[in-house]
């Protein structure tokens, strides 16, 4: 079953309709926000508290309004430079809340799992000023996950491309992990529309997990392992009757495919043979956030198994 609720006027009602925004109408758009939690308070202790069982390093930052933002990835022990790399990544929208809590969750619960056989990397929350504002786009109205790409408009998806660039060919397995929430449809989706100058086209929200594959890196095996294994504790997303997700043509039972380089998907930095981003539905009353936090470290953890076993 999908949802589709009726889109509020909140950001539609910024700028002049079929004319993009601009300067003013970003910064309006910003005066509209609020910090609704604190980067500091809910994600960086928890990263302190895994310097026991991982390496802790602080890859860049973004500044805004005076205000700097610390970004820290995680990074497992294995010294050996010829190992592939498995790459987690949370929060590159912020407001998708089991994204950062999920890669955090594996962090802590899983340091150890094929431990000299692959490094872990794990990013757990790229885009902070979104995080705490509980929002898609940067400061700049900008969404990162649009932005990796060379020359990037993004100041998180730069530093981080900008940081893993040395290692990209290394990297066998990239997992970014997502939601689609019911403000997509209220709020953000309409926010776009708005911001570009086009008319907003009302759609549905898949209620329950799906991954997005790349239509370049398709691998069904991997994507259908990473679904069994989320199946275990969440409920996998049915096509609607036209047999899509998001309005997008469902390749198998909880999947779809994007051009991921095109779109300039997280996913799509590296040339990684196994790439997938997850998709999970917190606004579902079969759900709760803590299992979706758990479908986000099963997937996680089956990505990784996954591509081991593929060698």
């Amino acid at each position: 079953m999908s949802v589709s609720p009726v889109a509020t006027p909140a950001f539609t009602a910024i700028g002049t309709p079929g004319r993009p925004w601009g300067d003013a109408e970003r910064a309006q758009w910003r005066s509209r926000l609020e910090r609704r939690r604190v980067y500091a308070e809910t994600v960086l202790p928890r990263v302190e508290r895994l310097r026991a069982t991982w390496d802790v390093l602080r890859y860049g930052e973004v500044a805004y309004d005076g205000e700097t933002f610390p970004l820290f990835a995680l990074r497992s022990r294995e010294t050996d430079p010829a190992l592939p790399i498995a790459l987690v990544t949370g929060g590159v929208h912020g407001y998708e809340t089991s994204g950062v809590h999920g890669a955090l969750e594996f962090a802590e619960h899983h340091a150890g799992e094929h431990a000299g056989r692959i490094q872990r990397i794990v990013v757990p929350c790229v885009s902070p000023w979104a995080f705490e504002r509980v929002q898609r786009w940067n400061r700049d109205a900008v969404d990162p996950n649009r932005s990796f790409r060379p020359g990037s408009p993004s100041a998180e998806a730069a530093a981080l491309i900008d940081w893993l660039g040395p290692v990209r060919h290394r990297v066998r397995v990239h997992i970014d992990l997502h939601e689609t929430t019911d403000s997509d449809e209220t709020e953000f989706r309409p926010a776009l529309a708005a911001r570009d100058g086009v008319e907003f086209v009302p759609g549905a929200i898949p209620d329950g997990f799906y991954l997005v594959g790349d239509t370049a890196r398709p691998q069904p095996g991997f994507q259908q392992a990473i679904l069994e294994a989320v199946a275990q504790v969440a409920h996998i997303a049915p096509s609607d009757a036209d047999g899509t997700l998001i309005g997008t043509p469902a390749t198998a039972p909880g999947l779809i495919e994007y051009p991921v380089h095109e779109l300039g998907l997280c996913v799509g930095f590296s040339d990684a043979p196994f790439v997938t981003t997850t998709e999970v539905y917190p606004d579902s009353p079969r759900t709760t956030p803590a299992e979706c936090d758990a479908a986000q470290v099963a997937a996680v953890r089956a990505a990784i198994g996954f591509a081991l076993a593929a060698r």
